[in-house]
């Protein structure tokens, strides 16, 4: 019964979070729709790939009690505190790096500067809190367009092992991962399917680079997950040596 009610949680969080992923839509053409609310994040995982295994990120189902019981609002309290300290833990990670600049194939309403869902949402540490249409992230000029890229410049250059991608929208959506060596040759480190949900990290590991790179680009096919596909920050992880 449990897993039952689980599922059913999960796929009530799925629909409403692709609905509120989809009513940027509705609004008139040149004008911001308003952020989004959702419910608790679905869970994630990164496909493996050839040079790259993937780490699932913990999950949260959306609160819900079982007739005459308490244990299932008990079991998704517990997920959304794990989902959180997972968060946390990915967030202050002493080997990882954010994004200090940043460039992209097209910005929603040809965003610049600070403005709402212009390529600089991407850069700093994430700053989206609810999965679903919001301006703190970057998205692309039109939705379900095709291929889609965001060109990210890290601090410092490192031995990469790892990228954490965060979706905040539409999330699916991602299929190559490079790494720009030094002299600004690129390095596939991951392709293939993304099958993240809701607000989550795609987490790709691979062993450590012989090169040093402080530079990510990252591909999305767009029309792979109808409605806009946004992105709210990209964590590089390494060390020097």
């Amino acid at each position: 019964m449990k897993i039952r009610l689980a599922h059913a949680a999960a796929a009530a969080t799925s629909l409403l979070a692709l609905w509120a992923c989809q009513k940027r839509a509705e609004a008139p053409a040149g004008t911001p729709a308003p952020a989004a609310s959702a419910t608790a994040p679905a869970s994630a995982s990164a496909a493996p790939a050839p040079a790259a295994s993937a780490t699932p990120a913990a999950s949260a189902a959306a609160t819900t009690t079982a007739p005459g019981g308490s244990t299932a609002e008990t079991t998704a309290k517990l997920a959304a505190a794990e989902w959180a300290l997972k968060q946390d833990e990915i967030k202050h990670d002493p080997d990882g790096q954010w994004a200090i600049q940043a460039t992209a194939s097209s910005t929603y309403n040809d965003a610049q500067g600070e403005a709402a869902w212009s390529v600089n949402q991407v850069t700093g540490p994430p700053n989206v809190d609810k999965y679903g249409d919001d301006g703190h992230a970057w998205a692309p000029k039109t939705q379900d367009a095709g291929i889609e890229w965001l060109d990210l410049k890290y601090p410092k250059p490192v031995h990469a092992t790892e990228v954490r991608v965060r979706e905040s929208c539409g999330s699916g959506a991602v299929i190559r991962i490079e790494l720009f060596d030094e002299q600004g040759s690129p390095h596939l480190v991951w392709g293939g399917n993304d099958p993240t949900t809701g607000l989550n990290y795609l987490m790709v590991k691979f062993p450590k680079t012989g090169y040093k790179t402080d530079r990510v680009k990252i591909t999305l096919a767009t029309n792979v997950i109808p409605g806009w596909n946004e992105i709210d920050a990209a964590q590089l992880v390494g060390k020097d040596q």
